[in-house]
C-alpha cells in the first residue's frame, strides 16, 4: 500500500443488504477504522492480501502475463448460506501485478457498485461492490483532475479463464492441475469425484455461460470488453468498466470508446463467449487426455454444445419476456421473438420501454407500444401483436419480467457527475430505485429513468481503464 495513499478516506457508499449477508456490520464499515479497512490500510485478523496473476486474449491477441493492475485479494469470508465470497479492492495503488498506476476514481467506482447492484436486481449473476470510498487523493487522467476512490467487491471467487491460460504455459502442470481441483471445490463441488471430473467442470462452465449471455441478451447489457481476462469461470458478471443498456435497439451497437470495429457489439456476445469458452477449453486441455491434441478435440467437443444451450436459455429468457407460458411451442417463441427484435432493430425503438409495454398489451391497451414506433411502422407492430396476443401471453409474467427501471445511461453519467461534485442524494436514491425495478414510483428520478431518452447529437461513449 503507498505511504500516504488514503490520507483522509471517507467511505461514500455501503452496500446494507451485502452487507447482512456477509455477516458484516454496515455501521462498523462507516467508521474511520470502517474506512481504513475499506481503503487497505488496516487488515482483517488473519488476512493475507495477494494480488493475483493472470493471463489473456484482449481483442483477439494473447498477453502472456496480466493480473490485478490495481487490485489485490483482501481475503475470503463465509456468507450467511455458508458459501465462499472473495472481498476484493480495486484502485488501492501499485501491486505486485499492476500495469498501470494502481489508482481509481470516484465515478467509475460508483458506476460499478450501481450496475452491480441494477444485475443483482434482475437476478443476472454478477459481482457486487460492498462499499466505496473516498482516498482524499487525487488522480490526474488526461490533464484531468478527478477524486480517488476505492472499490471493494466480493465475487464467489477471482478464478478468470486468464488464470487457466497462465497456468497451462507454465512448466510446472500441476498448477494447472490444483486450479481445476480448486475451482471444482469451489464452484462444482457436486463434481468432486466423478469419473471425468475436469471434462465436466468445463462442461458445467460452458452451461452456466450460456444462463449468463442469454441473460445479458435479454436485459439489453453490453459488457464492451469480453477479453478472456475479464469473464470469470463462476459465470459472474465483472468489470464494469466501458458496459451499458441499450436504450434504442441496435444489434451492432458499441458503447467502448475503443472498440472500433464492434468485435464486443451487443449482438455478438454470444460468438465471443463462445470464442472465450474455446480458449479455455484449450487451457484446460493437458487435463482432458494425456495427448494434448486429443484434449483440444475433446475440449471443442465440450464447447460445441454452448450452441444449443444458448438457444435454450434466450428461449426461456424471452419466453418470460414476452409473457408466454411453457405450453407454447419454443419455436413459436423464437420465432415471435426474433420477429419482435427485427421490428425494433428496422426502427431503433426503445428496447427496455417495448418489453415493459407488453404488459398492457396483453390486457388490451396497445397504446404505449405504438408511440415507441412512428405511424408508418404500426401497422407492422400491430400485425406482430396480433400474432403474439394469439399465443395467449401472460400480463402479470410480462410485467414481473420486464423491468419498469432500467439504468439509463445518461441519467446514471448525470449522477455520478453529481456525486463525483460532493451531491451522493441522487445516486442513493438511483440505487435504491434499481434495487426494486418492478416498480416505478412516482418521483422525478424514476420518471425520468421509465421514460424514453431524449434525442442526443452524440452517441453515449463509455471507457476502459477507469
Amino acid at each position: 500500500m503507498p505511504q500516504g495513499f488514503a490520507p483522509n478516506p471517507r467511505v461514500l457508499a455501503v452496500n446494507e443488504p451485502l452487507a447482512y449477508e456477509l455477516g458484516i456490520d454496515p455501521v462498523a464499515l462507516h467508521t474511520a477504522e470502517g474506512a481504513r479497512f475499506l481503503t487497505g490500510a488496516s487488515r482483517a485478523p488473519g488476512s493475507s492480501p495477494v494480488a493475483q496473476v493472470y493471463a489473456g486474449h484482449q481483442w483477439g491477441v494473447f498477453r502472456p502475463v496480466l493480473g490485478d493492475g490495481r487490485a489485490a485479494l483482501f481475503g475470503e469470508r463465509r456468507d450467511r448460506s455458508g458459501a465462499l465470497r472473495d472481498i476484493h479492492a480495486k484502485g488501492i495503488g501499485p501491486t505486485s501485478m499492476s500495469r498501470v498506476d494502481g489508482f481509481a476514481t470516484v465515478g467509475p467506482m460508483l458506476r460499478e457498485f450501481l450496475l452491480g447492484e441494477a444485475m443483482h436486481a434482475l437476478a443476472l449473476p454478477t459481482t457486487r461492490a460492498l462499499a466505496v470510498t473516498a482516498t482524499g487523493t487525487p488522480r490526474s487522467l488526461g490533464g484531468v483532475t478527478l477524486p480517488g476512490a476505492v472499490l471493494v467487491r466480493t465475487a464467489r471467487s477471482h478464478i478468470r479463464y486468464g488464470s487457466f491460460e497462465y497456468a497451462t504455459r507454465l512448466e510446472d502442470r500441476s498448477v494447472l492441475r490444483r486450479l481445476a481441483d480448486l475451482t471444482i471445490a469451489r464452484h462444482y463441488p457436486d463434481e468432486d469425484g466423478a469419473a471425468q471430473p475436469y471434462r465436466r467442470l468445463l462442461a458445467r462452465i460452458v452451461d452456466a455461460v450460456a444462463d449468463q449471455t442469454a441473460g445479458w441478451m435479454g436485459a439489453g447489457f453490453v459488457h464492451g470488453v469480453l477479453s478472456t481476462d475479464n469473464v470469470l469461470v463462476s459465470g459472474e458478471t465483472i468489470d464494469y468498466g466501458p458496459c451499458a443498456f441499450l436504450d434504442a435497439y441496435d444489434p451492432d451497437v458499441v458503447f467502448s470508446s475503443i472498440d472500433r470495429h464492434g468485435r464486443y457489439a451487443f449482438g455478438r456476445q454470444p460468438s465471443i463467449m463462445r470464442w472465450n469458452l474455446d480458449r479455455l477449453g484449450e487451457a484446460l486441455a493437458p487435463l482432458l487426455a494425456a495427448d494434448v491434441d486429443d484434449g483440444r478435440a475433446l475440449a471443442r467437443e465440450v464447447v460445441a454444445a454452448f450452441d444449443g444451450l444458448f438457444r435454450e436459455r434466450w428461449i426461456a429468457v424471452f419466453r418470460a419476456k414476452l409473457g408466454l407460458g411453457p405450453t407454447v411451442d419454443a419455436s413459436a417463441v423464437e420465432q415471435t421473438a426474433q420477429t419482435a427484435l427485427a421490428i425494433l432493430a428496422d426502427n431503433r425503438a426503445d428496447f427496455p420501454r417495448f418489453w415493459r409495454a407488453l404488459g398492457a398489451a396483453a390486457r388490451g391497451d396497445r397504446s404505449g407500444l405504438l408511440q415507441l414506433f412512428a405511424p408508418p411502422a404500426r401497422p407492422r407492430v400491430e400485425a406482430w401483436a396480433d400474432e403474439w396476443r394469439a399465443l395467449g401471453p401472460d400480463a402479470a409474467l410480462s410485467d414481473a419480467t420486464n423491468p419498469a427501471i432500467v439504468p439509463r445511461n445518461q441519467v446514471v453519467e448525470d449522477v455520478l457527475g453529481a456525486a463525483v461534485e460532493g451531491d451522493l442524494g441522487p445516486f442513493d436514491e438511483l440505487v435504491a430505485l434499481l434495487r426494486d425495478p418492478f416498480v416505478s414510483p412516482a418521483t422525478p428520478l424514476a420518471e425520468k429513468l421509465a421514460a424514453l431518452p431524449p434525442d442526443t447529437a452524440s452517441p453515449f461513449v463509455t471507457y476502459c481503464g477507469t
